[in-house]
């Protein structure tokens, strides 16, 4: 059983735009941060980028901005496994307030890159094991209200 995936951060005040509250791109680099958090959760360190050349790639991101957030407050971010296959994750991203309240959230498609070759790659051994076991703890919850939503205007 893998231990929960949590990544924390606070509004730093360069996040702050004219607005009074966190700028929409402070909330895709909060999400990008947690996505190297989960690099390292998964085993995806330095050394393994350095060493065996492979590493995740981000290739699609949808966020939802729901609520505000202020300099100074603290957030935290988890994730929801929602698919895999043996080179990309389709993760999703919740991101709360102080209060636990939810005010973001980030689906993405991840894949595993061999960056000696520069193309994608099936994950390495470990790491799937480590994927696997998620997989085990996620696969039957709840998929998100805010998951696979498509923007567009709805016409009557």
């Amino acid at each position: 059983m893998m231990p929960p995936f949590k990544y924390n951060a606070s509004v730093k005040e360069q996040w702050v735009d004219y607005n009074g509250h966190m700028n929409d791109a402070a909330y895709a680099e909060v999400f990008s941060h947690a996505v190297d958090t989960l690099m390292g959760y998964l085993g995806i360190t330095e050394e393994v980028i350095q060493q065996k050349e492979y590493t995740i790639f981000t290739l699609e991101t949808h966020l939802c901005y729901l609520q505000e957030v202020h300099q100074g407050e603290p957030l935290t971010v988890e994730w929801q496994l929602l698919d895999h296959d043996a080179k990309r994750l389709h993760a999703f991203f919740t991101m709360k307030n102080s209060k636990h309240e939810l005010v973001a959230t980030s689906e993405q498609m991840l894949m595993g890159m061999d960056q000696g070759e520069g193309k994608p790659a099936p994950f390495l051994p470990f790491i799937q094991e480590k994927v696997e076991n998620v997989w085990d703890e996620h696969e039957h919850l709840e998929k998100p209200k805010q998951a696979g939503r498509v923007i567009g205007i709805r016409r009557k």
